[in-house]
């Protein structure tokens, strides 16, 4: 498909505006990056809460973008804390029944169908072969002593194959687990990296061409590389830098459609994809 030019009308990324942006980017994507090293070396449950670590991970995502947005004067609507591009909110309303229907006109609306849509396009595009690749993956490099260590540790020895698919047990503890993934999660992260950091980045670096609305630039490569370095201490595995890859699609999201609501679907969804596929090829 044709790409769309750059919009001349966009700020000059050499801007002094666009230098404080990309300033502003570095300077909070490396606080948060201290925090997270130092949070996650804490390993400690509360009951309701679960891991603290993780718990103040997911604090420190979505307060980095509020404290940003208030000292930049500036609103989480700018960060695509709403469901299009015109961050339509509904007017305030009185009464339970006023405000349910108010929320009901917003989860309706033109914008919030356009992300819908955008995120079931996608996962309805690339889950499928992703779920093939990842059977595919396990079988081949399980089956390979040269390959075996590209797999998780211990990994292999629970593998059971592909005749050994079986359907994953729900229970309580893994739909709150699902659950978690999208608002303790993808929420906070999608907020940071895509709604924040892709906002500042594209200040500084304005997208040299968009595809289906999305704009595709440096700006979307360095968020993507933020996302995929800030995962290495989170996982402790330099396979988290493969995060790279659904960060650039994430970041690609967020531009085209002006909002986080189509990422974070999206980024819950993998998760809770990935999770269910290791469920279904464990013993």
């Amino acid at each position: 498909m044709a790409t769309e030019p750059p919009d001349p009308s966009a700020p000059a990324g050499g801007s002094i505006e666009a230098r404080i942006a990309g300033r502003d980017a570095l300077i909070a994507w490396a606080v948060v990056a201290v925090c997270v090293l130092g949070f996650v070396q804490i390993h400690f449950e509360i009951n309701w809460v679960g891991d603290l670590g993780s718990a103040l991970i997911a604090v420190t995502f979505l307060y980095a973008p509020v404290f940003m947005a208030w000292r930049r004067h500036e609103d989480l609507d700018d960060y695509g804390f709403h469901f299009g591009p015109g961050g339509a909110e509904p007017p305030p309303q009185r009464g339970f029944g006023a405000r349910a229907r108010a929320l009901w006109a917003l989860l309706t609306s033109k914008e919030a169908r356009r992300s819908g849509f955008t995120a079931v396009a996608a996962m309805a595009v690339i889950f499928p072969i992703f779920t093939l690749g990842y059977f595919a993956f396990y079988e081949v490099a399980c089956n390979s002593h040269l390959l075996a260590h590209l797999v998780p540790r211990g990994m292999c020895g629970h593998y059971g194959g592909l005749h050994g698919l079986h359907a994953p047990e729900i229970t309580q503890k893994l739909l709150t687990w699902c659950g978690g993934q999208f608002i303790v999660v993808a929420l906070p992260e999608e907020l940071f990296f895509r709604g924040f950091l892709l906002h500042l980045l594209e200040k500084r670096f304005p997208p040299k061409r968009r595809w289906l609305g999305g704009g595709v630039g440096l700006a979307l490569v360095l968020s993507a590389i933020a996302f995929a370095l800030i995962h290495l201490p989170k996982d402790g595995d330099p396979r988290a830098l493969a995060t790279f890859f659904p960060a650039l699609l994430f970041g690609w999201m967020r531009s085209a459609t002006g909002s986080i609501f189509a990422s974070t679907l999206t980024h819950g969804a993998s998760n809770v994809l990935i999770r269910f596929l290791e469920l279904t090829v464990l013993r």
